[in-house]
């Protein structure tokens, strides 16, 4: 693996109007590009995630693994607003010489992929086979695959959507409550709103997981016990973890840019038409027990882009089914890459 971060020095404009002076996009590649530069697995990271996709997604991403990466040239990048090397709320402004902290403008999901757009310049990277992406990772495939269809030979996503859900938007708005009620969230220092981050977690760890997750795991069988629970113990421990390698403001900002995630907004058409104007082959997987990204709206991505495979999987893992499952999804995907034409 190699890491660096991309400097570039000039004015990078956001669709909200504003810009950011400067921007640093921190990256990870894996494997070696091919003399005909066609062997690009670019992967699309998630809310949280960094670009270290080897680590996080083990089960998949490595030598001999179904992205495989002595075969491919893997690449993943941290998406902008993060906290991972690519400029956020904690990076230094140029213009002020301090951290932006809560200043730290608005972006979409457009955005994000726009930054992407300019690493892949860099690398002179000019055919991605296979852009990957899960979640919110997938909410920037389906916008880079309208950005740049050329560019792009095949598509695979995971518990993804169209646009982001009023269910969606409703889960983030309560995480952003949670941050703001911690009165620090806004301050400029680096561990502001750290109890409102923890709660945020709480909250997504719910909707990351389902009803039936927790009753099977987190169940006491103490039926004595008043106090000290262990689905109390566990949501503690999720919060804890988070706020040791992630902070309020970036969390804050990202979920803001999943509200923003339409693939219809500003162009003509609604979601089914852009939709139907996604050519690339494309395997999709749903999760039957994701109740954040349920099966209903992968349904609806198969019923419209012409080219599609859809798989939906049993897991007892939810949404977080599609970071767990690698067996399954290793199958499935190798299946895929190994087909000629869909």
């Amino acid at each position: 693996m190699a890491q660096a971060i991309y400097h570039i020095d000039q004015t990078f404009e956001l669709e909200s109007g504003e810009a950011l002076p400067a921007l640093d996009i921190a990256y990870s590649t894996y494997g070696t590009l091919n003399a005909g530069g066609d062997n690009v697995i670019w992967i699309c990271h998630a809310l949280t995630a960094n670009s270290q996709v080897a680590d996080w997604w083990s089960g998949l991403v490595g030598d001999g693994k179904p992205i495989d990466t002595s075969k491919y040239f893997v690449i993943c990048a941290n998406i902008l607003g993060s906290c991972y090397g690519t400029t956020g709320p904690h990076s230094i402004n140029p213009a002020t010489g301090e951290p932006y902290f809560a200043s730290f403008p608005q972006i979409t999901i457009r955005d994000i992929v726009k930054a992407h757009q300019l690493l892949r310049k860099h690398l002179d990277i000019r055919k991605i086979h296979l852009l990957v992406g899960g979640s919110m990772g997938g909410y920037q495939v389906l916008e880079w695959s309208i950005l740049e269809p050329a560019v792009i030979d095949r598509l695979f996503i995971l518990c993804t959507g169209a646009a982001e859900s009023a269910w969606g938007i409703a889960v983030h708005t309560s995480q952003r409550l949670a941050i703001e009620a911690d009165p620090t969230w806004n301050l400029p220092q680096p561990d502001a709103g750290r109890n409102g981050l923890k709660a945020a977690r709480g909250i997504g760890m719910i909707s990351y997981r389902n009803y039936q997750t927790f009753v099977r795991t987190q169940s006491d069988p103490d039926k004595e016990k008043v106090d000290h629970f262990r689905a109390s113990s566990y949501i503690n421990y999720q919060g804890d973890k988070l706020v040791k390698r992630f902070n309020a403001q970036s969390y804050w900002i990202l979920t803001k840019a999943m509200d923003s995630h339409n693939i219809a907004r500003g162009r003509d058409g609604d979601t089914d038409d852009m939709l139907k104007k996604i050519l690339q082959p494309t395997l999709l997987i749903g999760i039957t027990s994701d109740i954040l990204c349920p099966p209903e709206e992968q349904r609806l991505i198969a019923e419209n882009m012409p080219h599609t495979i859809y798989h939906e999987i049993d897991s007892p893992y939810g949404h977080d089914g599609f970071l767990i499952e690698f067996e399954t999804i290793g199958a499935i995907l190798l299946d895929f890459l190994d087909k000629k034409e869909i």
